[in-house]
């Protein structure tokens, strides 16, 4: 019979022969005692330094590479840290949170000591969050105790939760042929989300007009973010075996032993081979094409590798070349002798990366504040960063405001009967749940005070779960609340608002150049697009920021100058086929002169 797992409510005084020592405790223990004491949610909340965080996290992953970023590889030699960095760093940031949370409590600070674990509850497992896919994974605070040397005997190192997810989706499509039955092409393509797809096929869409054909490889796990078809002549769609981001198990060279190799984070000792073997349960785990395990990356890299040497392209085109499936295609395209081109699928800020790395060799940026990120972040001294715009906002000019006004208002007028006067539209993204109803309370307070008549559309991010917003539908009426399609999205009825209001989606860009005001919301602490440093945003920290931003004579904002809109974005309608022409003057040997022209930072 297993032991349930002990959920852990707070973190107590429990000295040990008189010298100081911690434990943690449940929810029935913690209620009774009288030392010092602090609830789980309340450590977490602690305020930390952002920049010794991130300090602090960078030596753990130069430790970590130190210690074994080769412990494992693929057959094709790309390192277990490479391929994974990005899950792998997410994760040991979480660590390096508690483990500052920790020195931040002043009763822990003025008498540190060892912290005793709290039996059965595991060790690796998750947090809330609102994506459809992603897997927001933690390391409990046991998980910490552990890392810091306590006796684990009686603790799994999965929690419940994490133990009975249900596998990931198994893909039901048609399987395209086997790799060596696909035909040679000029350019092969990668997409796993519907913003990679939505990036790259106007660039497809623009090389097969002149009669140059490619392969378009959906790696998506999720059907929401699949490819559609290409409906343009020479545009070939690939998908993967079925079931291949469907393994699981574990991870040999990773099962350590503990030795005397340790990270110092503050006046924490963390044992590297244990995080190792904390770690190895990300690998170890089936989580799609977005965290992959290690069994699904090697298969994958098996199968890439037969695509690349089937179709022999001069060109691999990415939307990301960071996440694990990104980085393992960039190292083989390396292998195979094959050009790598990065287009920037979203906005970029120096605080919103996983990883600041890029490793492909041509990186195609949306404006010229992008151009200084990029190249601080280009992983190999040969990279070019090009300014070239947003290929899937080339459509934009196009958009028909008249019909998505009128959708919006069909989505507000049938539980009412009446239409606003003015309609928001609120780009989301997949924060945590906390996060989320932080900005809707500030969004709807803000709209309940401010002058006439207001209807709010939330608009999840496509890699979403709608029902996330469910309980904020429950309003008295006022003001007007609507759930649009995920399949619409922000993009497909921005067009059509008076405002639209976002923390972070690239949706802002979207409708700051199309004229549309923008509120970028959050917390003064929060990080946002920036956009309102360039005068495409208001920047709203509280809901009477709203309320003023709506009640303003100015609202609606006149259409910001080309200045402006070119430092986030270059638009000009032609970004897709000047991404074509930089991967055929790349692909011919010849300069880029005519790029250069045309907006190019090389490095």
């Amino acid at each position: 019979m297993t032991t349930p797992s002990r959920h852990v409510h707070g973190l107590t005084r429990a000295d040990i022969n008189g010298q100081p020592a911690w434990a943690l405790v449940g929810e029935g223990a913690f209620a009774t005692l009288a030392s010092d004491r602090i609830t789980a949610s309340e450590l977490e909340a602690l305020p930390l330094d952002a920049q010794e965080h991130e300090a602090l996290v960078e030596r753990v992953m130069d430790a970590l590479q130190w210690y074994g970023a080769y412990l494992r590889t693929t057959p094709g030699g790309a390192g277990w840290l490479y391929v994974q960095h990005v899950p792998v760093r997410r994760l040991v940031a979480h660590v390096v949170r508690k483990l500052m949370a920790l020195s931040a409590w002043e009763p822990f600070r003025n008498a540190p000591g060892p912290l005793k674990i709290a039996p059965h509850e595991g060790l690796v497992g998750l947090r809330e969050s609102s994506s459809r896919e992603y897997r927001a994974y933690t390391v409990t605070w046991s998980g910490i105790a552990y890392l810091l040397g306590a006796t684990a005997l009686y603790n799994p190192f999965r929690t419940a939760q994490l133990s009975n997810l249900q596998p990931v989706r198994v893909d039901t499509r048609v399987p395209s042929p086997v790799p060596s039955a696909l035909p040679r092409t000029g350019v092969v393509a990668l997409s796993w989300s519907s913003r990679h797809a939505a990036t790259l096929l106007p660039v497809l869409e623009d090389l097969a007009r002149s009669g140059r054909t490619s392969l378009l490889v959906d790696l998506a796990t999720d059907p929401a973010q699949r490819c559609d078809t290409p409906a343009v002549e020479g545009i070939r769609l690939v998908t993967p075996p079925p079931g291949l981001f469907a393994l699981s198990g574990a991870v040999e060279r990773l099962q350590l032993r503990d030795d005397e190799h340790v990270v110092q984070v503050e006046e924490h000792v963390v044992r590297l081979s244990r995080l190792v073997r904390l770690l190895a349960v990300l690998l170890e785990t089936s989580g799609g094409c977005t965290q992959p395990s290690w069994r699904s990356v090697v298969r994958l890299e098996t199968w890439l590798r037969g695509v690349l040497q089937a179709s022999r392209p001069r060109t691999l085109l990415v939307s990301n070349d960071t996440s694990p499936v990104g980085a393992l295609a960039v190292h083989l395209a390396d292998l195979n002798g094959v050009n790598t081109v990065h287009v920037q699928h979203g906005a970029w800020t120096a605080e919103s990366v996983a990883w600041p790395a890029l490793h492909s060799r041509d990186i195609v940026v949306m404006g010229d504040r992008d151009a200084p990120l990029a190249k601080a972040w280009a992983r190999r001294p040969q990279a070019e960063v090009h300014v070239l715009g947003q290929p899937r906002f080339d459509i934009l000019a196009g958009l028909g405001r008249e019909a998505q006004r009128q959708y919006l208002e069909k989505l507000l007028v049938p539980g009412s009967g009446r239409s606003p006067d003015r309609i928001m539209v609120w780009a989301c993204q997949p924060f945590g749940p906390v996060r989320l109803k932080a900005h809707a309370d500030l969004l709807l307070d803000g709209l309940w005070k401010a002058e006439g008549e207001w209807g709010l559309v939330i608009a999840p991010h496509p890699a979403q779960s709608p029902e996330v917003f469910a309980s904020l539908m429950q309003r008295d009426g006022r003001p007007l609340v609507a759930l649009a399609d995920p399949q619409v999205g922000a993009r497909g009825c921005l067009a059509g608002a008076d405002v639209v209001a976002s923390a972070y989606s690239t949706c802002g860009i979207e409708a700051a150049l199309l004229g549309v005001p923008v509120l970028e919301i959050g917390t003064a602490n929060e990080h946002t697009l920036g956009l309102a440093a360039h005068g495409l945003a208001r920047r709203c920290t509280t809901a009477g920021d709203v309320a003023d931003a709506l009640s303003a004579p100015l609202m609606p904002l006149k259409a910001a100058g080309p200045a402006s809109t070119d430092a986030v974005c270059r638009w000009g309608g032609d970004s897709a086929a000047l991404v074509a022409r930089l991967i055929v003057s790349r692909a011919s040997g010849t300069q880029l002169e005519h790029l250069r022209n045309e907006g190019v930072s090389a490095r």
